[in-house]
């Protein structure tokens, strides 16, 4: 599915996706950034932190160098979005996963589970090698993860048809 083909697709409500991680610096962070730009209008897309930090320059960096706009990012407290509802909740972190908060009337709870970039020693050189690895990988599960949520959302309202030709 192209960006174009998730932007029709989405035409009406968009869906909404929450990535969560522990400080909201790196992984939440990225899977933001990419879920906006694979899905376009047909995802609205939040992260937060249980426990939030800054953006780390190594994430700003990453994201920069493949061509993604990071002015206006920011770490974000998990409180921040208390009583709102989302399609997706996604934990990209283990610890993020133990302490999340449930949030009523969401959709899916799912786990997405990556290493913790901003734990990588060595170099500097070294240390973005895991930045960019963790970005690839989250990369993948994003290209998955849109038309499969994209046809979750038709087969849903499909069905919220069928419910109400049924009903009349």
């Amino acid at each position: 599915m192209t960006d174009s083909d998730a932007t029709m697709a989405g035409a009406g409500t968009p869906i909404r996706v929450f990535f969560v991680c522990t400080h909201n610096s790196a992984r939440s962070v990225m899977a933001e950034v990419l879920l906006r730009h694979k899905g376009g209008d047909a995802f609205e897309v939040h992260s937060a932190g249980t426990e939030p930090g800054v953006v780390r320059p190594l994430t700003l960096r990453v994201l920069q160098n493949g061509g993604f706009d990071t002015s206006g990012l920011r770490s974000k407290s998990v409180s921040e979005f208390f009583g709102q509802r989302f399609d997706y909740v996604i934990t990209v972190c283990d610890q993020a996963r133990q302490t999340c908060p449930v949030f009523p009337g969401s959709g899916e709870s799912l786990h997405w589970g990556y290493e913790d970039p901003s734990e990588a020693r060595g170099t500097q050189d070294e240390q973005l090698a895991v930045y960019r690895r963790v970005f690839t990988q989250i990369g993948n599960r994003i290209a998955q993860f849109v038309p499969i949520a994209m046809r979750s959302r038709t087969e849903a309202r499909g069905a919220e048809t069928d419910n109400a030709t049924v009903l009349r």
